[in-house]
């Protein structure tokens, strides 16, 4: 996969398959390419060249692949991006009625299950700005699993809490890697990458340096950059 922005050229060949079930967490430097990654996986950015192939359904400029593609793949960025005008329930429920045709009642009968799950009962009647920053990112990520994607991106979604609330979503996340959920997960949170992660991606450059399980990479990593890139952050 190439992706460029005018001359800069933010990829410039990643090439990696995912299998289902499987947790991947990408890890690098600032600036190393790692949201444009994997904003192109639902095509919120159109790579340039190469193939994105989801599900068996290759990711193309085509509005159809595009609509396949995002009905089976959830995404939570850095910020929630919550309906201010709709309570929890509303917030989870509203996709599903609109792209999915759910009668309102079932669709708040599976949403209340869902936030049961995910240990946020208490919250369905409340407002986004009644809510703590954390619980904000735990709704965001019910909302993406009320779609019933196959597939969830995380865009770094801890990077904007303070170390209290990165613990609450951190564990949502967790439970949800346990439940066979697949995943990729882009996130500076090393602890939650060496506890939940199968395999982990280290890019630089725009380029996987090098990439393998937790243990390879923390404990015996091959390449000179990420050696570099490890001893600053751990």
């Amino acid at each position: 996969m190439i992706k460029s922005f005018g001359e800069f050229r933010a990829l410039r060949g990643v090439t990696f398959t995912i299998e289902e079930r499987e947790v991947v967490v990408i890890i690098g430097p600032s600036g190393s390419g790692k949201s444009t990654l994997i904003r192109c996986l639902n095509h919120l950015e159109a790579h340039d060249h190469g193939t994105i192939i989801i599900d068996g359904i290759e990711l193309t400029g085509d509005v159809a692949d595009v609509e396949k593609i995002r009905s089976e793949v959830g995404m939570v960025f850095q910020q929630s991006s919550l309906f201010p005008e709709l309570n929890v329930l509303g917030n989870v429920t509203l996709a599903p009625q609109h792209v999915r045709g759910i009668e309102k009642a079932e669709a708040e009968k599976s949403g209340i299950a869902l936030l049961e799950r995910l240990g946020m009962a208490g919250l369905a009647e409340r407002f986004p700005d009644q809510l703590s920053s954390g619980q904000q990112q735990r709704v965001a990520i019910a909302r993406s699993l009320a779609m019933e994607p196959r597939i969830m991106l995380f865009d770094e979604p801890t990077s904007a809490l303070d170390p209290e609330m990165t613990v609450e979503v951190l564990d949502v996340m967790g439970e949800l890697a346990r439940s066979g959920m697949t995943m990729v997960v882009v996130t500076h949170e090393m602890g939650f990458a060496r506890e939940v992660a199968d395999r982990i991606l280290f890019l630089d450059g725009g380029v996987i340096v090098e990439s393998g399980t937790p243990e390879q990479l923390f404990n015996d990593p091959q390449h000179h950059r990420t050696k570099t890139f490890l001893s600053q952050i751990l």
